[in-house]
């Protein structure tokens, strides 16, 4: 089966809410596709649609060239995790597998297969609602595993991880990836996208406001801007100012200059001899590249307060 989510031009509206506003992007396979965007974006919406919970307004989504509904065996082609919460508590979670393994003609054999793959062994035969969110997470990636499908679509995945279940899960959709699935990732963590995520697909408003690789958006907002370290700052802001230069100051000894080249910058310094540690191109994070992408986007402000 062709392992490709195809979104095209998705209208969605509730009541006077316009959810999605022409929607459109693919998540191939090979890759791990980040799907971010601030509340209210779309993305939950986007997921339902994809797997056929919703019915869109106008457009489509398919997976593999298929609705979702078309589907025969459904978990043999895609797997997703929406809600952890979704089981029932008084089930152990090996039971859990097992009856979503019997509801698909999925053999026995495989439940066990999955609980070793999310490292669940010594939780798979308590009963579920005794799970903390994390082990929730992971019960919930095994349930999507069963019929080793060439799709996965995960609703932020890192929620209640402990920093080793985040190290581990970084590592796993990682993996995924890499035997040629697609995989597609809503989350709130851009620290743990940046190190899992190869694509990126930002949404505002329900429309798509960048679809690219996660190199390249940090690239563009990391833009022609050198880090600069010394032990003399005020000095320093000082002199490149008088050059021309635009300085921010980021922390102690820090400098962010614009719109001088790192040789003038050397040269500039040494001239005056102001010690430096450090004049290296500025590096944006994805939090900051996804912060000025999404500005216009964001439905709820908060106020400092004083």
């Amino acid at each position: 089966m062709d392992a490709t989510i195809k979104i095209d031009g998705l209208q969605k509206r509730f009541g006077e809410t316009q959810a999605l506003d022409g929607m459109t992007f693919t998540v191939r396979p090979g890759q791990v596709t980040g799907f971010i965007g601030p509340n209210g974006a779309g993305k939950s919406t986007t997921m339902r649609v994809i797997l056929g919970l919703d019915a869109p307004d106008a457009g489509t989504a398919t997976i593999g060239g298929y609705p979702y509904r078309s589907l025969r065996n459904p978990l043999c082609h895609v797997g997703s995790l929406l809600d952890a919460g979704a089981l029932q508590p008084s089930r152990s979670g090996r039971n859990h597998l097992l009856w979503l393994a019997h509801s698909q003609g999925l053999k026995a054999g495989r439940v066990d297969e999955v609980i070793a793959l999310t490292g669940m062994q010594s939780a798979a035969r308590r009963k579920a609602g005794g799970y903390s969110l994390g082990m929730r997470q992971r019960l919930g990636i095994a349930a999507a595993l069963l019929g080793d499908p060439p799709v996965l679509i995960f609703d932020e995945p890192y929620n209640g991880m402990d920093p080793e279940g985040i190290v581990w899960m970084k590592d796993f959709l990682r993996s995924l990836a890499a035997q040629n699935r697609a995989v597609l990732v809503s989350s709130h963590l851009m620290g743990e996208l940046e190190g899992t995520a190869g694509h990126l697909v930002v949404i505002g408003r329900g429309r798509v406001i960048a679809d690219t690789s996660v190199a390249d958006l940090i690239a563009a907002a990391s833009g022609n801007r050198i880090t600069l370290r010394t032990t003399a700052p005020a000095d320093a802001m000082t002199a490149l100012t008088s050059a021309g230069a635009e300085v921010t100051a980021n922390g102690s000894g820090v400098l962010t200059v614009s719109n001088l080249s790192s040789e003038r910058v050397v040269a500039i310094l040494t001239s005056h001899a102001i010690s430096f540690s450090e004049v290296s191109p500025h590096r944006a994070t994805l939090e900051q590249a996804y912060m000025e992408l999404t500005r216009e986007s964001v439905e709820y402000r908060g106020e400092a307060t004083s």
